[in-house]
C-alpha cells in the first residue's frame, strides 16, 4: 500500500515536472519574441476551462485603440439586456455624421447619410471597426463615461476609456487616454465568454460578430489553422512623424479542435517596426498559444 502510495506520488511528480516545461518553453520563446523587437509587448493568455495563465507585462497600461469597441458594445448590449435599447430599433445616421478622414464602411456604402438597425450599428462597429458607428453608439449611451463607469462599478478599474474616435483623431496624446492593462483585458474576455456579463442571447450575439471581425487576418488569426474559429476586435493607431506608431493590437478567444478555448490579448506598442512586423508579433505569439493549450497535458 506505501508502495502504491509512493509510486502514484512519483507519477504524480513527474507529470507536474512536465506541465510545469511545457509552462516555460511557452515563456522563453515569448521572451525572445517580445526582446526581438524595437517594441514594448503587453501579453496575456488565459485557457478558458483550465485557468492556466501566461503573462508578458500584465499589469502595464497600454493604449487601445478600436479594441475598446468590444467594450462599448458590451454597455450597448447591457441596456438592450435591461429593455432600454433594442436590437431593432432605427438610428439616423445624418450626411453631418459622415465625417472625412476616418475608417468608416458607413460612410463609404451611403454616403448621402442612412437610418440602420441598432443591430447593425454594432456590426459596423464591431466587426468592420467603423469609427463613425463606435461614436454614434457613444452618443446614444450618453457618452464615454457611460462606459467607463459600468466596467469601474463591475470592479474592472484597470480600464480607461475617455476619449471617442473623433477626440482621438484631432491629436497624438489623446488617444492614451484609452487605456488597458492585458491582464484586464482577458479578465473582461473570459467573463463576457462566460455569460456572466450579458445575458445569453446578447452573449451570443456579440460572440457571432466577433467571429465576423473583418480586421486583423494577419493577427491572432494569421498562423492559425483554416476554418479556426475566433472572436476577436482589433486595435491600430497611425505612425507619427518620429516613426512611432502607438498601438498594433488584438484581443479575443480562440476555439480549440478539443473543445476547449484560450483567450489572448495582445498588445503592440511604442513600436519602430513596420505594420507587417508588428501583425506577425501577434500571430506568432498566438501560434505559440495555440500548440501549448491544443498539446499541454490534461
Amino acid at each position: 500500500m506505501i508502495k502504491t502510495i509512493i509510486f502514484s506520488g512519483f507519477l504524480l511528480f513527474l507529470y507536474n515536472s512536465s506541465v510545469m516545461a511545457q509552462k516555460e518553453d511557452l515563456r522563453k520563446e515569448i521572451l525572445k519574441i517580445a526582446n526581438s523587437k524595437r517594441a514594448d509587448l503587453g501579453i496575456y493568455i488565459s485557457g478558458i476551462e483550465d485557468q492556466d495563465t501566461i503573462s508578458f507585462n500584465g499589469e502595464k497600461q497600454y493604449p487601445m485603440q478600436s479594441v475598446f469597441k468590444f467594450h462599448i458594445a458590451i454597455v450597448v448590449l447591457n441596456e438592450v439586456d435591461k429593455g432600454r435599447l433594442f436590437l431593432d430599433q432605427k438610428i439616423h445616421v445624418g450626411k453631418e455624421d459622415l465625417i472625412p478622414n476616418t475608417w468608416s464602411p458607413i460612410r463609404e456604402e451611403y454616403p448621402h447619410g442612412t437610418t440602420l438597425t441598432l443591430a447593425e450599428m454594432l456590426k459596423y462597429t464591431v466587426s468592420k471597426s467603423d469609427n463613425i458607428g463606435c461614436d454614434l453608439l457613444l452618443d446614444l449611451l450618453g457618452g464615454t463615461k457611460t462606459v467607463n463607469d459600468y466596467f469601474h462599478e463591475k470592479g474592472y478599474t484597470n480600464i480607461s476609456i475617455l476619449a471617442t474616435e473623433a477626440e482621438m483623431h484631432k491629436d497624438w496624446p489623446t488617444q492614451f487616454l484609452n487605456w488597458i492593462t492585458p491582464n484586464e483585458s482577458n479578465k473582461i474576455l473570459n467573463a463576457f465568454y462566460g455569460e456572466e456579463l450579458l445575458s445569453k442571447q446578447s452573449t451570443g450575439f456579440l460572440w457571432k460578430i466577433m467571429t465576423e471581425t473583418a480586421t486583423g487576418k494577419k493577427r491572432i488569426k494569421g498562423q492559425l489553422p483554416e476554418g479556426t474559429v475566433v472572436g476577436h476586435k482589433t486595435g491600430s493607431s497611425g505612425t507619427n512623424e518620429k516613426g512611432i506608431t502607438a498601438a498594433v493590437n488584438n484581443i479575443g478567444i480562440v476555439s480549440l479542435p478539443n473543445g476547449k478555448h484560450f483567450s489572448i490579448s495582445v498588445f503592440v506598442s511604442n513600436s519602430t517596426e513596420k505594420l507587417e512586423t508588428n501583425e506577425k508579433l501577434i500571430a506568432d505569439i498566438s501560434m505559440l498559444a495555440w500548440d501549448y493549450f491544443l498539446n499541454k497535458k490534461d
